[in-house]
């Protein structure tokens, strides 16, 4: 993490990036949307619903896919979910598979495994194409590229692809597309993800700003969608309340490019369309955590990355500090019960509790709240709380702060005064417990009288 602190490349891009994104969504929250709270209160009924009734939801996928034809398999394990996969292409003949962009797939390590046993995995994303390259995972669940900038890219097709330097957009552009486009000629299996699947009508749907997930799941003759149970709706119009959701929060943009709705393989009067479809449903540890009276919640999560793009520790140190192919605070909670909290309890750390997150979430996940519940089980499971050692001062500053914030009228005039506390804060600041590393740098605040009254009529800050 310090490294990541110290990459001032990597601070820049993603400040650039991310504010970006911030600033595309508030303007577009404004010019159009009359209603963007009641529509975040809608989506949130809608996950909750297709969650408390989610075998009933598979049952009918499974019913109403395999009678449009589409194979469905189930994979209980990130192992299961790899062999379904491999047994699909070795029936078949097949050594090299393309891919849309998928975090299950990244979530389940495919690529690897494939590896393993001699197939190629080519991803065609832009994004993911150049992290592939340059063989590192995601920085972002939207943007996995999203750390590096045009002259950085410009490098690495210089490298990896053998074309000539550029750092003209258009041009890396180009030189994408003609790589990729030799890819697809003759392609026999690609590999998709699922964004939502329509129980009622036992089809898929993909949302992309690329067209390369549409070739991938249009032009081969055998397409494989990898799906997270909790991805399966009711109906076309939950899922359309939810896309409403999904392309604003992820990059400010109103409507996806490309909507690629998928009822079956191509019938018998068709040209184009694969003639196999198979849909692999994943658990992978996802109904554990939806047994759970808290953490179910982050099942509502829709892949826009919007947590991440306004959290400021997520702002400083990227997706990669993280260790873990979810990043960011969404990422903290579902690492945690996919991979175990004893491999991921440092991302326990990487979040002030500061609440952007829970504001910015389209489905209204509090996102803040569950680390914080995370990090209180992770001390129980640990028995860590009876390894730290009482400090009869840490206890005495708690108590004293404890009442004064519960009190209004001394909490007023503590905040007004608190400036006057200055000297006594660095006079004796290598004594004082708690905030004695804190001291050294900063110094308490002095409110005027305008600024005091707007902090204090604050009740519920909004990132809309």
């Amino acid at each position: 993490m310090c490294q990541k602190l110290q990459d001032k490349t990597l601070g820049q891009n993603l400040s650039f990036a991310l504010h970006t994104l911030q600033n595309n969504r508030k303007k577009l929250i404004a010019a159009k949307f009359e209603n963007y709270q009641a529509l975040r209160d809608m989506s949130c009924e809608v996950k909750n619903s297709s969650l408390y009734n989610l075998k009933t939801r598979l049952v009918e996928f499974e019913h109403n896919a395999e009678k449009n034809g589409i194979k469905v398999h189930f994979a209980d394990t990130d192992e299961d979910a790899c062999n379904i996969i491999y047994e699909i292409i070795k029936q078949n003949n097949i050594e090299i598979v393309l891919k849309g962009k998928s975090m299950a797939t990244e979530e389940i390590f495919l690529n690897d495994f494939l590896a393993k046993k001699q197939i190629k995995a080519i991803e065609t994303d832009l994004g993911e194409l150049i992290i592939q390259l340059i063989n590192e995972t995601p920085v972002h669940i939207v943007g996995p590229a999203l750390h590096k900038n045009r002259y950085e890219i410009g490098k690495i097709f210089e490298k990896k692809l053998k074309a000539k330097y550029t750092d003209n957009i258009e041009q890396l552009n180009s030189i994408a597309r003609k790589h990729l486009r030799n890819q697809f000629e003759g392609l026999k299996l690609g590999i998709s993800g699922v964004n939502f699947a329509i129980a009622k009508e036992g089809a898929i749907w993909l949302i992309e700003n690329e067209g390369n997930g549409r070739m991938c799941t249009t032009t081969p003759d055998i397409h494989v969608a990898l799906c997270g149970i909790e991805k399966v709706l009711d109906s076309f119009e939950d899922a359309a309340t939810l896309v409403h959701l999904l392309t604003p929060a992820a990059c400010g943009q109103f409507i996806p490019t490309y909507n690629n709705i998928i009822t079956g393989p191509r019938k018998n009067t068709e040209l184009d369309g694969p003639s196999q479809v198979h849909v692999i449903l994943m658990n992978n540890k996802r109904t554990d955590m939806l047994s759970h009276e808290d953490y179910y919640q982050a099942l509502r999560c829709i892949r826009c990355g919007s947590c991440m793009n306004y959290c400021p520790v997520y702002d400083k140190i990227g997706g990669h500090a993280y260790q873990s192919i979810y990043p960011g605070p969404i990422g903290i909670i579902i690492s945690s019960y996919i991979y175990g909290m004893q491999n991921n309890y440092e991302n326990l750390s990487l979040c002030t509790l500061c609440n952007r997150c829970s504001e910015a979430c389209p489905v209204k996940i509090p996102l803040h709240d569950l680390i914080r519940k995370l990090r209180a089980d992770f001390i129980k499971q640990n028995k860590l709380s009876k390894k730290i050692k009482s400090n009869y001062q840490e206890q005495l500053g708690f108590k004293l702060f404890a009442k004064v914030a519960t009190n209004g009228t001394i909490w007023k005039f503590t905040i007004s005064n608190i400036h006057n506390f200055n000297y006594i804060l660095h006079r004796f600041e290598h004594d004082l417990p708690v905030i004695k590393v804190w001291s050294k740098y900063k110094s308490l605040p002095e409110f005027k009288t305008s600024l005091y009254a707007k902090l204090t009529q604050i009740e519920n800050v909004s990132y809309e």
